[in-house]
């Protein structure tokens, strides 16, 4: 016997007690693989709200410290447990862009109350590049525009697309033994670029990306005929290779291409601020605790990635609001909010 209903709840159940205790509002369960993700999964789910309904969000388990989306589907989609009143919100992984290649993938993507972050995770939408001028001023107090963030980012998507490519097809035909995700990490990593000149970091990523393609090349020539259809098809999915790098594994991007990027402007925006605290104090007593003030209140870019919200505006995150909004208004007698 489970020992917490949690474990036992279906959404035959959760409709039921909703009618049990005649509230207005009804309750829809939203199952999350780790903790992590209820403050993600709560900001998405609250806007699509009505008068009608509300969500709580929460892991599969009280008894378990099961981990990731296979523990969450597995709790919940394997005992038919899912519908109207209780849905599985998941990291999309490679699973859908899979289209069902795998076991996992058509798991995800079959069933109609899983719904999922489209990006890979969503460490993605931590690193959503319109926002990362937001996380610099969250953590530096400086609003100074010393960098275009879009601009970079936008060149090292479209640099490493034709590898990301193969790396799909290499999880898509059975060879991702011979080149892993990891690979594809070490490939596309960069260090911390000159904010002055941050083309040289890029330089050298065209030649690690295409060294590396000559490689995939050479070892697997049977993928000539199927590489741009299958190019076409992610494209046709949604990816784009400006978009390419919010589908590349979240904790790679963020912690090989990202946070170095962030920690490098930040750094800078740091100094500025410092020599204009300098610069203003009328004596060394007010200079020290001005300058103390301030590294008291500056706080790491890791942190204020976690604490932003600007992925909001992505249009994937917005498509996944949609394709929920869709099955509530199915299911749920009535429109959802609109944002």
């Amino acid at each position: 016997m489970p020992s917490s209903l949690t474990d036992n709840i279906s959404s035959a159940y959760v409709e039921a007690m909703n009618s049990l205790n005649g509230k207005k509002r009804q309750r829809i369960v939203a199952f999350v693989e780790s903790y992590d993700d209820v403050s993600f999964w709560s900001n998405l789910l609250r806007p699509l709200e009505t008068a009608n309904f509300y969500f709580e969000v929460m892991l599969p388990s009280k008894k378990s410290l099961g981990r990731g989306k296979k523990d969450a589907l597995a709790r919940v989609c394997g005992e038919n447990k899912l519908g109207k009143n209780m849905i599985a919100c998941v990291d999309a992984d490679y699973d859908f862009l899979m289209q069902g290649a795998t076991q996992g993938s058509r798991r995800m993507i079959d069933s109609a109350c899983v719904f999922h972050t489209y990006v890979y995770a969503i460490e993605n939408y931590e690193c959503y590049a319109p926002g990362l001028h937001n996380v610099c001023v969250m953590s530096t107090l400086n609003d100074r525009h010393i960098f275009d963030f879009e601009h970079y980012v936008t060149e090292f998507s479209k640099t490493i697309w034709p590898l990301f490519t193969w790396s799909i097809w290499c999880y898509r035909y059975g060879q991702h033994g011979r080149f892993t995700m990891s690979d594809f990490a070490r490939a596309v990593e960069m260090p911390k670029p000159d904010t002055r000149q941050p083309e040289k970091n890029l330089e050298k990523l065209r030649h690690k990306v295409n060294s590396k393609m000559a490689w995939l090349q050479r070892n697997f020539p049977q993928a000539k005929k199927t590489l741009k259809p299958l190019q076409e098809e992610l494209r046709n999915l949604g990816v784009q290779p400006e978009t390419a790098y919010l589908f590349m594994r979240g904790h790679d991007l963020a912690d090989s291409v990202i946070i170095p990027l962030l920690e490098s402007v930040c750094e800078r925006l740091r100094r500025e601020k410092e020599n204009e605290i300098r610069y203003l104090s009328v004596h060394d007593t007010q200079r020290r605790n001005e300058i103390a003030a301030y590294q008291h209140a500056v706080t790491p870019v890791s942190l204020m990635m976690k604490k932003q919200t600007y992925y909001s505006t992505c249009p994937y995150f917005q498509s996944v609001q949609a394709t929920i909004r869709k099955f509530l208004e199915a299911n749920n007698g009535g429109e959802s909010k609109k944002q």
